[in-house]
């Protein structure tokens, strides 16, 4: 199951609040459950990262256990295309689990102790950005083992435009997987909506 949690305008004022900062909206959702979190340096409150901010939530620091991490890693330290490995955050002692590395899609064994996954990650809206990649892996694995999906979604800086060709499948990869433009003008979370309306998942799946 997939909950996609939009941004929105906070009430009376001009400010944007992202997914991340509805903590009212998804922390009830989430309560009593083991949670995974796909997070990097952008997964922010304000300046604090999410995973801090949730951890310093009551019982924050018992729901969550475990983070998965894309390129650059868990805290943005790692270069662009650089192989990430499993590792421990020594900030926090949770266990990070790399989705750019050997493996790219949660396995069932990294998924079995948990109930539900958070994912929020800022994206650019550019096709050839691997964190859409990512989106789509992590959808199918908990598909396929039936796990609660949450989006926090993040408004794309490039969102007022499309441009560029529609991807040629021959040449389908990491950078490249599904047939949408180079700029493809969604946001993360309206992205994770295509996934599921196209029926790339495969197999019949959709998280809904």
């Amino acid at each position: 199951m997939t909950f996609h949690l939009s941004c929105s305008h906070s009430r009376g004022q001009d400010d944007i609040l992202t997914g991340a900062e509805r903590t009212d909206m998804y922390m009830p959702m989430l309560g009593g459950k083991r949670v995974g979190i796909v997070a990097n340096q952008t997964s922010v409150i304000g300046s604090t990262h999410l995973v801090d901010s949730l951890i310093s939530i009551g019982g924050g620091e018992d729901m969550i256990r475990k983070v998965f991490s894309p390129e650059h890693g868990f805290r943005g330290e790692a270069e662009a295309g650089s192989i990430i490995e499993d590792n421990v955050d020594p900030g926090t002692g949770l266990p990070v689990i790399s989705l750019y590395g050997s493996n790219r899609k949660p396995s069932p064994e990294a998924l079995a102790d948990l109930d539900a996954i958070v994912f929020d990650l800022q994206d650019v809206g550019a096709r050839f950005y691997t964190y859409i990649s990512t989106l789509f892996y992590v959808m199918q694995a908990c598909a396929e083992n039936g796990k609660q999906m949450i989006i926090l979604d993040r408004p794309n800086p490039n969102g007022f435009y499309v441009d560029g060709p529609v991807l040629d499948t021959t040449y389908r990869s990491f950078v490249g997987m599904h047939e949408v433009p180079v700029v493809h003008g969604m946001t993360i979370g309206e992205y994770g909506q295509m996934i599921n309306g196209e029926g790339w998942l495969g197999n019949g799946l959709v998280c809904n």
